[in-house]
């Protein structure tokens, strides 16, 4: 993504200083992530993609010259999206597709919650538990769901995940966002 911000922000004349205060976020953290020192979350990502007018694919894939209307992503191919002790591990996938306003990642939650911070984001949110067990904490309430579980909520709620037990939790999370 680091190349891809920097490059999409550039071509529509956005300064760093001007995304900073559109998104919430530091100019030095922003920095970060265009230089591939920090990886934003799913939530932070929708943000700098709805500050820029973009759909949030356009931040982690290539330009896509003939787009055949669908999109095929080969486990081989998936982008790895890691967060380096900020939350979790996700992986886009998806291409970008005209105007879709699903966004499917499949995610690997850190087993404690100190990695995970609250988020929170328009438009609603789908878990499906692939494999393992998971806890997501709510604030107020706190889930665990096993293998074989969905979810699906209001993604304004602030949330959070953790991996549970000694196998590494794998969910495919899809995010649906009309802006």
């Amino acid at each position: 993504m680091s190349m891809r911000l920097k490059l999409l922000r550039k071509k529509l004349g956005v300064t760093l200083e001007t995304l900073a205060e559109k998104t919430g976020m530091t100019k030095s953290y922003l920095s970060k992530v265009e230089r591939g020192l920090n990886t934003p979350s799913i939530a932070a990502a929708l943000k700098l993609a709805k500050a820029l007018n973009v759909q949030v694919e356009e931040l982690f894939g290539e330009e896509n010259g003939g787009d055949p209307g669908y999109s095929l992503v080969r486990r081989e191919q998936r982008q790895s999206l890691t967060q380096d002790d900020q939350g979790p591990a996700y992986a886009s996938l998806a291409r970008h597709i005209g105007g879709r306003a699903l966004l499917p990642f499949v995610v690997y939650p850190p087993a404690d919650f100190s990695q995970s911070t609250f988020k929170e984001h328009l438009g609603e949110e789908f878990i499906f538990v692939h494999r393992g067990r998971v806890e997501v904490d709510f604030l107020s309430e706190r889930l665990v769901l096993e293998t074989g579980d969905a979810l699906h909520f209001n993604a304004q709620k602030p949330h959070r995940l953790r991996s549970l037990g000694d196998e590494q939790a794998e969910l495919l999370v899809v995010v649906h966002s009309e802006d």
